[in-house]
């Protein structure tokens, strides 16, 4: 897997580019600022294949608001087939929306780079067009209102909407929470008839189909 860091703390980014390669992975470069990453992916250096992973801090300079998301979005706009992890210090949803409906994308907290083999798993997940949404992310966007879509699930149902949220496969999910894959199986069958969401064979666009439908009946920003 060929990566791309860009995270304004130098200890961080050294710090990541040496998880990756510890496991494996090739680190073709690493950037302090968004400017330089949207250069980098729009103008490799010749003959250099655009990066699997682009891997990038939300808040990034010169302002440390917004560069870094904004960055995550121009790039998956413009190289849909390139995976973004975003990481984050605190929970924010500005663009959420957008980056889920592209697949390929991922988003956590930067405690869980701690997890090394979870955090290198979900990294491989969205590098092959998969989603990895922090478990934290997930919760808050699962929680039902009076009145929402979600009021229409039950505690078990939301549970595995969570699970799906996260990205983890039927299996894993069934693994988690300790029941067979047919029960999985069923418990999704449910979520989707209940969300209005038809059902399809490919799970990574059912699962995105799942949050784009409740972040906007939720009216979530």
């Amino acid at each position: 897997m060929r990566v791309l860091i860009a995270e304004d703390q130098a200890l961080l980014r050294e710090g990541l580019a040496r998880l990756f390669e510890d496991g494996g992975h090739n680190i073709i470069a690493t950037v302090g600022d968004a400017r330089q990453l949207l250069a980098r992916v729009d103008h490799p250096p010749t003959g250099e294949p655009e990066p699997d992973l682009v891997v990038v801090d939300i808040r990034m300079p010169p302002t440390h608001t917004t560069e870094g998301i904004e960055a995550a979005l121009a790039i998956k706009q413009r190289h849909p087939d390139v995976g973004v992890l975003v990481l984050s210090q605190h929970i924010e949803t500005a663009h959420m929306a957008e980056l889920v409906a592209e697949g390929g994308f991922g988003y956590l907290l930067k405690d869980r780079v701690l997890e090394v083999g979870d955090f290198l798993a979900a990294a491989e997940r969205v590098a092959a067009g998969g989603s990895a949404l922090d478990p934290k992310v997930v919760a808050r966007l699962v929680t039902p209102g009076a009145d929402g879509p979600l009021s229409r699930l039950s505690e078990r149902e939301r549970d595995v909407l969570a699970l799906m949220a996260e990205g983890l496969s039927n299996n894993a999910i069934a693994q988690r929470l300790v029941v067979s894959d047919r029960t999985v199986e069923a418990h999704i069958r449910h979520v989707l008839t209940k969300l209005d969401i038809p059902d399809t064979s490919d799970a990574h666009r059912r699962v995105l189909a799942v949050l784009t439908h409740v972040r906007a009946a939720t009216h979530q920003p």
